[in-house]
């Protein structure tokens, strides 16, 4: 067995090593590429969706500024009063359209916001705009883009309106925008499977249609996200109200009056950089099989290799001592044999003895024998009890010794306790320590392996004891042992205290910590406690410790009670 275990220590050695050294720069590698792949095609993804925010900016503000510059070519190059024969509007119109589908109507107002002329599907001519939003607007600043509203329509539509000031007053021309197709030309962006475009005003309003979900005029529920003023192209990830997680690219348009919004879900995103991830691990774990297998194969072969020479080496030295130590086995087998048997068949030979003349003695009758009868039957009765209390005391020596698999199991706590003292009161005797023992008549029944509990008590036991006669020798100890019930009946208490050296306060808490011990050297591995107070864990209990240094210490352990 000793060989065995240095070759497989041998063999784990070496298998480690060879597993460990080469993995170190393999993982290093692959971690550092896999750093600046990723990075890259990040940043390759951010800057694709930048550009394609800045692009479709440039686009909508080419538009926008187009549809403008028409309406302001219109009304530079018409007179008023020209533009208020309803021919001229159409004519207008026609000329708009051919440069642009996008313009839906066309009006024509004075100064006060009357609306003189008008070419589109609506009766609006006549209508008084002088307190409309729009009107005051293009009055202030010489022309106005709106944002999508409703007015006398009451259908979602935006405009652009153009003033010019005359002799005569000012003469302003609007024209609606078809939204559908100002939508569909802010929509055309595709950007894989999930990738959406919309534009939302300063309040979060959808001045398009968003793809996802979102009709014109209706709040968009993740404006809060992007609402604040930025410049230029500010990109982001961000979870929207669905929870979905997302890649955010946002720019201002409009002289900051809208903010466009180019979005696509983040796995959709990264995808290639997920497929990418998927790749290095595949190649990683295939690296690692090659390597372990390499690992295994190679230390299996070395160290066999070590084993064949170390065979071959003590080949003649094994056969050599076999016979030897076969002979002397068979010896020594022989003599412990003589030496229990001899014992055992003089005690039953005296024993069958004894019982074989007993009854002629009680035959005789005589009252000179009855005081002798009498000694031998009570020599008799003191054999048989001493050989049943040796053997008693030797199976619960051996049940203790014995090892077996824990075994949970109802213990009567009262009972148990009190075996345990039987087995060690005779060492208390010899060594002068009196035993006080309180063991409640409601001590409640527990559960657990009694073999550990066995191994626990004890335990605690010896270290009372050793405690005591190392500050009383053989008189003035004391082990005091109480058990009993907490007062909500849900748990038994055992307690174990001694009037020994006591724990000093620095050790109390370390007193449980593995090989740590306050006996010198050969004496203790500093295992017991450690153990002890691993096996009430797992029991479900709890076990505590409270010690006055020259006066004693109190170990008290807490299980719960079976109801």
């Amino acid at each position: 067995m000793v060989k065995d275990s240095v070759y497989k220590s041998l063999k784990n050695v070496i298998l480690v090593s060879m597993i460990v050294v080469p993995f170190i720069p393999f993982i290093m590698t692959v971690g550092t590429g896999y750093y600046y792949f990723t990075y890259s095609l990040e940043n390759s993804t951010i800057s694709s969706m930048q550009r394609i925010v800045d692009d479709h900016r440039l686009m909508i503000e080419s538009f926008l500024t187009e549809r403008k510059a028409d309406l302001e070519y219109a009304l530079d190059a018409i007179s008023m009063e020209d533009l208020k024969s309803p021919d001229t509007v159409d004519h207008v119109f026609e000329r708009l359209q051919r440069k642009s589908t996008a313009f839906f109507d066309l009006g024509v107002f004075d100064g006060e916001g009357v609306h003189l002329a008008y070419h589109g599907p609506f009766k609006l001519t006549g209508k008084n705009y002088g307190r409309e939003e729009w009107f005051k607007r293009v009055l202030q600043n010489g022309y106005y883009i709106s944002d999508v509203f409703s007015g006398f329509r009451e259908v979602p539509h935006f405009i652009i309106a153009v003033c010019r000031e005359e002799k005569n007053g000012k003469k302003i021309i609007r024209a609606t925008i078809d939204t559908k197709i100002f939508n569909n030309m802010v929509e055309k962006v595709r950007i894989g499977k999930t990738g959406e475009a919309y534009i939302i005003n300063k309040d979060g309003i959808l001045q398009t249609e968003r793809r996802s979900g979102g009709e014109l005029m209706t709040n968009d529920p993740d404006h809060l996200a992007y609402k604040d003023f930025h410049k230029g192209i500010l990109t982001f990830i961000h979870k929207d109200v669905k929870g979905n997680t997302h890649l955010y690219a946002t720019t201002w348009i409009l002289d900051n009056k809208w903010i466009l919004v180019v979005r696509q879900e983040k796995a959709d995103a990264f995808k290639s950089l997920r497929l990418a991830a998927y790749l290095i691990i595949l190649i990683s774990m295939a690296g690692g099989i090659v390597i372990t297998s390499l690992a295994f194969y190679i230390s299996g072969k070395i160290v066999k290799w070590i084993r064949k020479t170390e065979s071959e080496k003590g080949d003649m030295e094994k056969q050599l001592i076999s016979a030897t130590k076969l002979a002397e086995l068979g010896e020594m087998a022989a003599g412990f044999a003589h030496e229990i048997n001899n014992p055992l068949q003089i005690m039953k030979s005296e024993y069958a003895l004894i019982k074989t003349i007993l009854p002629a003695i009680k035959e005789k009758k005589s009252e000179n024998f009855s005081d002798d009868m009498k000694e031998i039957e009570e020599s008799m009765d003191q054999i048989e009890l001493q050989i049943n209390r040796c053997s008693k005391i030797t199976h619960a020596i051996l049940k203790f010794g014995r090892y077996s698999e824990p075994v949970s199991q109802a213990i009567s706590l009262k009972t148990f306790l009190q075996e345990m003292i039987d087995i060690i009161s005779k060492k208390a005797s010899v060594n002068g320590i009196r035993l006080s023992i309180e063991l409640s008549h409601d001590t409640p029944d527990i559960k657990g392996d009694p073999a550990q509990l066995q191994q626990v008590i004890i335990n605690l036991f010896n270290n009372a004891m050793d405690a005591i006669m190392e500050r009383h020798g053989v008189s003035g100890g004391i082990l005091a042992v109480k058990s009993g019930k907490r007062l909500t009946n849900k748990h038994a208490f055992i307690s174990v205290s001694d009037n020994g050296t006591g724990i000093a306060p620095e050790h109390l808490k370390k007193i449980f910590t593995p090989f740590f011990t306050t006996k010198p050297v050969g004496k203790g591995t500093g295992l017991g406690l450690s153990v002890c107070y691993g096996i009430i864990g797992n029991m479900g209990g709890s076990m505590g410790v409270e010690s006055d240094t020259g006066n004693g210490t109190i170990f008290t352990i807490v299980l719960p009670a079976i109801s």
